[in-house]
This record gives C-alpha cells, structure tokens and sequence, in this order.
C-alpha cells in the first residue's frame, strides 16, 4: 500500500543554538495523528533520519489499517485484548529491552547505499534496411510480333480480308498495351510507397533516436548526481565519525542525538524531543528530554465484545494504577536514557550526565499550558556503570543516585533542574589553571589581577565540580562587572551565582557591595559572592545583611585554598610596598 499521501514534511528551517546553525523538520503522518520535529547539524543526515521515522511510522499505519480491518469480526475484541496487553508489557520493558541491544551507533546504517532507481531509457529499435528484393518488378512489355495476324493464302488474295484481320490484331496489341502500362502504374506506385513509408520510418527513428540521446544524457546527469549527492552524504557521515572519535564537542552532541533518536517510544505514541549541551572541560552532557504527560500513558487493559448488542467495551486502568504505572514508565524512561547514552559512549566523551525530565502539559488550575521539569538527575559514568539494570527497580536506582523528583511524579509538580547551563553568554572565555602555581611564599595581594581572577574561578570551580557544578570566566575587564558566573546543580540552595574577584590591599567598601547586589539582579542569578584578599568595611557587612550575598576576605581565600590542597600568603604591606 502507497502511504505517501499519509506523509507530511513542512518547510524546513534553520536556527542557531550555541553558535551552531541547526536545520529543522517538522515531520507529520496523516494516518496516525503522529507527528514530530527532528533536528540535525547535517542536512543529509536530517533526511536519513525523516526516512527511517517514516518508515517506521508506515509499518505502525499499517499494523493500524489492518486492526481496522478486523474490527467487524467478533474475534476483533481477541485481537485487541492481546494488542493492549503487549503494549503494557511493552511498558514494563521499556528499560530491559534496551539492555540487550548495543546502543554504539552503527555508521554505515547513517549511510545510503541504495542504486540509483530510475531506469535507463530504452533505444528505440532500429528499423530494418531496405531491401530492393521487396520491390514488384514491372511486367514486361507486350510484344507487337506476337500480336501480329497470320494471314491465309485466301486473305491475301483479298485485301479487304487481310485489312479487317490487321485491324483486329492491332486492337488486340492496343488493349494489351494499355492493360500493361495500367499494371505498371499499379507496381509503380506500390514500390514508391514503400520506398516513402520506409523513409518516414527512417526518420522517424532518427527522431525517436535523438529524444533518446537527450533523455540519456539527462538520466546519465541525474544518475551521476545522485551518487554524487549520496558520496556527499556518506563522505559526511565519515566527517562526523572523524569528529566524533577526535572528540569535537559539536560532533558529540550530534552523536548523542543519534542514540536518543535509536531509541524508538513509537509503539507508545510517546513524543520524543531533547535538546543537548556537551561541556567539554568536565566532560559532561547536559540532556534536557521531553517526557510523556500523564494522558499519554495507554491505559487500555482489555476489549469485550458484547453480541447482543454488537458493540466493544474498553476496560482501562484505574486512576491510581495509572497514577502508578506513570512513575514506573517515567523512571524507566530516564534510567533507559542514562543507559543508552553511555553505553554508547565508546570513546569515554561522557564523564557524566545530567538528565532533566520535562513534561508539556495542561495547569488543571489555570488551564494554560506549562512545561515542567519534574526529574532531575545527575550522574557519573563509573558509577551508573557498576548497576545491574538487569536487576534494579528503576525508581530505587534513581533515588540511589541522589534525583531529584516529587515522590509521585504523576502529579507533575515542578522541580529546580540540577543544572541548566546557558552558554549563549559571549563574555565566556577560555579559563587557565594557575593554583599549581603557588607555593607557601606566593603573596595572593601581589598577583596580577587577570591571574588573581583565573585562581578564583579554579578554586570555585573546584568546589562546585564535587557535585555536578561548572564555573566559567569571562573576560577581563577590571570594571567591577562579572568575573566569573558559576552554575551549582544543587535543587535547593543551587541556580546562577554571580563571582567578584578583588584582588586589594585596601577594605572594601559598601559601593563595591552594592555594585555586586545589582549585577546579581541584572544577571537574573540566585546568589552573588564577592572575594577579596583585604576585608569589608562594616557598612558593606550590614548591607549585604539579608540580602543572598555573600562577603569573603582573605582568611576566607586562603582557608578555601587550603581545602583544596595549596598554600599561599596574604602580606597587604608587601604588595602596598610593590605598588608603590
């Protein structure tokens, strides 16, 4: 069955996310109700992609064509008892039939191999040559001797006799004559048509003959082409391959968006849309996927089928188990992710995951349409890797690994992502490690303010990394604006947190404080922190009183140091002395 008319695929379009120009299809089936966005860096691949979900989608319309079909018959209700108990099976399994599959992306499957499936035009048959032997040849002359009268003695006595029978013979050779130039006519004709129906075959011919070399040249062209474009796409394929394995970071998200988009929820009409963010510096992927609601669970248990009144009778699950089975699908969802991700992971891109479960759903309080995170998870990959997801129950093992989640995630209540990195920011520069730097005689007053705001950002970073953070520096600018913007993943006390380095030798003051306060709101960010190797005045102490604020001077700096295993000094007086 042709099940183009089913298909539909609205205009492309491109958008730039993380200075990368994506392409976009948004793909539908009529037949199903089904529809889609798919996304790629490659176009070629875009398409490799809307291939296979057609396909895919195709088998399901038809599987759906032919349940129709049965519906009629009093076996129907059987038939789709059976159908529904698969699909809630199916449910049950959503996380261990993945671990028998190996999740690393098969290359050459990204590839089209396929020949080129237009037919060469065909020649047209040559006519065949002449030949002089199908000509009539022309009776021959009738013979004015043969025709001549054969005259008695008597007749020649008399002439009168001899004159009548000359006369009789000369009508004879006279009808025979024009008998024989009629036939002539005849055969002369026939011979001119064939010879003329025979060049119009011939030129005809050499017309059809000439289409043909045009329609040759142009299936040769195309052929060409094709393979061409499909050498183009393949040649990509091995590009992101080569990319992939020496660890671009933008060939790793579009690695990790080929193994979420193998994983098929079609069979449950679940929407499948993530987006992804690779930080390259902690090696970790930062995963934000859109989960079913609640009304996309299939709750169909059984079908009766009543014969005296001819009608199917639907038996669905209850409220509560539906309530139930939504967690238990929903924490499969998230562990099968995990899992597949670095399973598939064969070069060791992945230290570690952040996964942000988001559901599209309806405020039953207002009525307007929210999009919730309702589990968040972060987790490293030696760790996830010991589990035996052959054996875990999928929501012990996410509370195992410290999610975050109501205790019924069917309420869809909202949750704070552990993390939720912006790198849009343009003021993100590269960071430089200098800690390893000091030593005990190394004066924290006395560095050179650039390297004095690159230690701060180490050192946050190296706090905040123990649970899943990221800070990033931006650019110098010694203006009193933003030098470092840290990311803390945890739910509660985490968010935006804005960083400050002054590196003085005098106290400072409550302007600095206020300044810090309003970057803090301008930034949108939970939390600002200011670091100093000098103190604060007492006024900028009562200001940020109250105020999610908070003030570290230079003990505070070397304590946090000594933390995390280096040592250093603060001497105000030998930097005022080197200054002077």
């Amino acid at each position: 069955m042709d099940y183009s008319a089913f298909h539909k695929e609205d205009v492309y379009y491109e958008y730039t996310r993380s200075y990368d120009k994506r392409y976009v299809a948004e793909i539908a089936h009529t037949g199903l109700n089904k529809f889609r966005t798919i996304k790629d860096l490659n176009f070629e691949i875009l398409h490799s992609k809307i291939s296979n979900q057609f396909e895919t989608w195709d088998t399901q319309y038809h599987r759906k064509i032919v349940s129709e079909q049965r519906e009629s018959s009093k076996g129907t209700a059987e038939s789709l008892t059976e159908e529904a108990k698969e699909i809630q099976t199916a449910l049950s399994n959503i996380l261990s039939s993945t671990l028998e599959v190996d999740d690393t992306v098969n290359w050459d499957s990204l590839k089209d191999f396929s020949r080129f499936k237009l037919d060469a035009p065909k020649k047209p048959q040559a006519p065949e040559e002449f030949e002089e032997s199908s000509l009539k040849n022309l009776p021959p002359q009738p013979n004015e001797i043969h025709y001549a009268p054969n005259l008695n003695i008597f007749e020649q006595s008399f002439s009168f006799l001899a004159k009548n029978k000359v006369k009789k013979a000369e009508e004879r050779y006279g009808h025979a004559f024009v008998k024989w130039q009629e036939e002539c006519e005849i055969i002369q004709k026939y011979n001119n048509d064939l010879k003329s129906s025979h060049n119009e075959t011939v030129k005809a011919y050499k017309r059809k003959l000439k289409a043909y070399e045009i329609s040759l040249a142009e299936w040769e062209a195309d052929k060409q082409s094709f393979y061409e474009s499909q050498q183009k796409a393949n040649e990509l394929v091995d590009k992101l391959k080569e990319d992939y394995e020496n660890l671009v970071p933008n060939s790793i998200i579009e690695y990790c968006e080929i193994v979420l988009n193998n994983s098929d929820y079609t069979q449950f009409n679940f929407p499948t849309d993530f987006q992804l963010e690779y930080v390259s510096e902690n090696r970790t992927l930062l995963v934000d996927f859109t989960l079913p609601d609640l009304e996309d669970i299939p709750t169909l248990k059984e079908v009766k089928f009543t014969a005296s009144r001819n009608e199917f009778n639907e038996v669905h699950h209850s409220d509560s188990a539906r309530n139930k089975l939504y967690d238990e699908v929903i924490y499969q969802i998230i562990i099968r992710s995990v899992h597949e991700l670095f399973e598939a992971d064969s070069i060791n891109a992945i230290g570690a995951i952040v996964f942000n479960g988001w559901v599209n759903t309806i405020n039953k309080a207002t009525g307007k349409l929210v999009n919730n995170c309702i589990a968040s998870l972060h987790t490293i990959k030696e760790e996830f890797l010991q589990i035996d997801l052959a054996r875990v129950d999928p929501k012990l093992c996410f509370k195992g690994l410290k999610g975050v989640g109501s205790s019924k995630l069917s309420t869809l209540t909202a949750i704070n992502p552990i993390q939720k990195i912006d790198k849009s920011d343009k003021r993100f520069i590269l960071s430089k490690d200098v800690a390893d730097k000091l030593d005990e005689g190394s004066n924290l007053a006395a560095m050179d303010w650039e390297e004095f705001e690159h230690l701060v950002r180490e050192l946050f970073h190296k706090e905040f990394s123990q649970n899943g953070g990221e800070v990033k520096v931006t650019q110098s600018s010694r203006d009193g604006g933003v030098d470092a913007i840290a990311f803390d993943p945890d739910p509660i006390r985490g968010g935006k947190i804005v960083i400050q380095a002054k590196r003085y030798t005098n106290t400072v003051g409550v302007n600095a404080v206020r300044d810090l306060w309003g970057t803090t709101m301008n930034e949108g960010a939970t939390k600002g922190i200011i670091v100093t190797t000098s103190d604060y005045g007492s006024d900028a102490y009562s200001f940020a009183k109250d105020k999610p604020l908070t003030l570290l001077n230079g003990n505070n700096l070397l304590y946090l140091l000594e933390k995390h295993g280096y040592k250093a000094k603060i001497d105000i007086r030998e930097a005022r002395n080197l200054n002077s």
